[in-house]
């Protein structure tokens, strides 16, 4: 078996990109900061995003048909602080921004300019996260873009247990 002790000090230094992740079931709206997501195929173009098996964004887009993957610029940490210190078990942060309802019925962020929204054509499990694969059918990039980081808001408590 392989020494793993240090793992825990290799992953906390690794620079993640973040990305706020909104999706839509029903009349639920839901969405949560994610630090988990690539690319997983060029031709077809395929994403993938890993949610946590105790969010409340994971519970609702079980249910869902797409979701919102939305790439925050480095100034946007008020964003993420909202979605990922704030759970949706007690809040609903779709009042405290800006969103349209965007393809698939999946809720849009108006102040972020580099977004993908993806129809979820399978689910992975990964451990304590589950993988949705997406099948891109929208997209934005707007402008010029500097990434918000896993290690610019790692001092922000989730807005559930791990």
């Amino acid at each position: 078996m392989a020494d793993i002790d240090g793992l825990t000090d290799i992953l906390t230094e690794l620079d993640y990109p973040m990305a706020v992740v909104t999706t839509a079931s029903a009349d639920e709206r839901s969405g949560c900061l994610v630090g988990f997501m690539t690319q997983c195929s060029v031709d077809p173009p395929r994403f993938v995003v890993f949610l946590s098996d105790k969010n409340h964004t994971y519970t609702t887009a079980l249910d869902a048909d797409g979701l919102g993957v939305h790439f925050l610029h480095h100034d946007q940490r008020d964003l993420a602080r909202l979605f990922g210190a704030t759970s949706g078990d007690w809040s609903d942060k779709f009042d405290r921004c800006r969103w349209r309802e965007g393809p698939l019925g999946v809720p849009v962020l108006e102040d972020v300019r580099h977004w993908v929204v993806g129809e979820i054509t399978e689910r992975v499990l990964g451990g304590d996260h589950v993988g949705f694969v997406l099948r891109p059918v929208a997209a934005r990039a707007d402008g010029p873009f500097e990434q918000l980081s896993f290690l610019d808001v790692r001092s922000l408590d989730p807005g559930h247990d791990p």
